[in-house]
């Protein structure tokens, strides 16, 4: 029997504990495990970096969730993203990465990897003859947000996944604005999902995390022992809080969804809004694929202001119910300001952000309140 997203969200890695019969796994607050005998591992644990039993059971749901064969749990997004990073490429080896990328993945390639002489092109996703032209011989992985952050840009996973594979490419989907809920980039032929766990998966700002999901094996095994050797695992505490978000994510997930295109209809008709960029409407130039590969359009909305950058700014200064601060995919509403917050590393790079930009992570709140704190502070 195949279950659905809930059931797995749920149930998967998380059996009632064989001992109490407790129904949520418990925190295994322990660095190392008593052996049975030299090398006697009882279920193959014997210290928390390279396994833990709490962490195992985030692993096993993240897993299922997404439909892969091995998930691993790590200490940021970023952590996540840099472990991959190294298990697969070199020096010298290439990787293709959005033109339109999240601030600090273009700065782990910007100003860490490039030391360390990985190249690097930002490229526009959307347009697969850019991508073709900008494929080398040493291209190990291009590289997709989708959609993006935070001009929610939305590519197509699978065209962008059989021009990959047929470089001899890996296609890497950092999975976090759609969630596992909304998106399944591994069904689509994507070879590695990336997630900051941070965000929608945790979804209560409580807890930062990142994670990996492979849909091959042997991959999987490669990212797993460079999880164990370079070590950014996530903790037995974080792994619980994360354990619990993924719990709901499905049901805050659609009220995500259902708060974000009513803020978006108040945003279309205001006269100081210059432009709104939301994947759920027609006009947005990847509307027909994010329809096709999307469960619903997500609660991440971005829109510009007549006024430009300083007029921004004081929207985000405004508002009450959304919070002025970085992150997303939480229960509560939160705005910033791009350009001088999440993406103030890529400023004087190809991916700099327009600076009349406004970003919202659209909450779970009482949408009529939040659509007041958006018109009061727009007056």
């Amino acid at each position: 029997m195949t279950n659905g997203f809930e059931t797995l969200a749920i149930h998967a890695g998380q059996d009632p504990d064989p001992v109490t019969g407790a129904v949520v796994p418990p925190i295994y607050a322990t660095s190392t495990y008593k052996q049975d005998g030299v090398g006697g591992l009882r279920n193959g644990y014997e210290y928390s970096r390279s396994a833990n039993p709490t962490r195992t059971a985030l692993e096993e749901a993240l897993a299922a969730v997404e439909g892969g064969t091995r998930g691993l749990a790590f200490a940021s997004g970023l952590a996540a993203e840099d472990a991959l990073l190294r298990a697969v490429c070199k020096p010298q080896d290439h990787v293709i990465i959005p033109n339109d990328a999240y601030g600090g993945t273009y700065r782990l390639f910007a100003k860490v990897y490039e030391r360390w002489d990985l190249h690097f092109d930002p490229v526009p996703l959307g347009d697969l003859d850019a991508v073709a032209a900008a494929m080398t011989q040493k291209t190990k992985i291009v590289w997709v947000e989708t959609p993006t952050n935070p001009l929610l840009g939305v590519n197509d996973i699978a065209a962008l996944a059989q021009l990959a594979h047929d470089n001899g490419a890996l296609l890497v989907v950092d999975n976090t604005f759609a969630s596992p809920y909304l998106q399944q980039p591994l069904a689509l032929g994507a070879d590695v999902v990336v997630h900051s766990t941070t965000k929608y998966i945790g979804g209560h700002s409580d807890v930062v995390g990142g994670a990996l999901v492979s849909a091959d094996r042997e991959l999987g095994e490669e990212l797993a022992y460079h999880q164990n050797a370079m070590g950014a695992v996530a903790g037995p505490f974080d792994a619980w809080l994360t354990l619990r978000g993924l719990k709901t994510l499905g049901v805050r997930m659609d009220r995500h969804c259902d708060n974000a295109e009513r803020v978006v209809d108040l945003l279309l008709a205001h006269p100081k809004v210059t432009e709104v960029l939301y994947p759920g409407l027609a006009e947005h130039p990847g509307h027909e694929t994010a329809a096709k590969q999307m469960r619903r359009f997500g609660g991440m909305v971005s829109f510009r202001v007549a006024g430009g950058a300083q007029e921004a700014v004081d929207v985000c200064g405004r508002t009450e119910l959304f919070t002025l601060g970085e992150s997303l995919g939480g229960v509560e509403s939160l705005i910033e300001h791009p350009g001088r917050m999440t993406h103030a590393s890529a400023a004087g790079s190809p991916l700099e952000v327009p600076d009349d930009l406004v970003r919202l992570s659209v909450g779970i709140e009482t949408v009529d309140d939040l659509l007041a704190d958006l018109t009061r502070a727009l007056a």
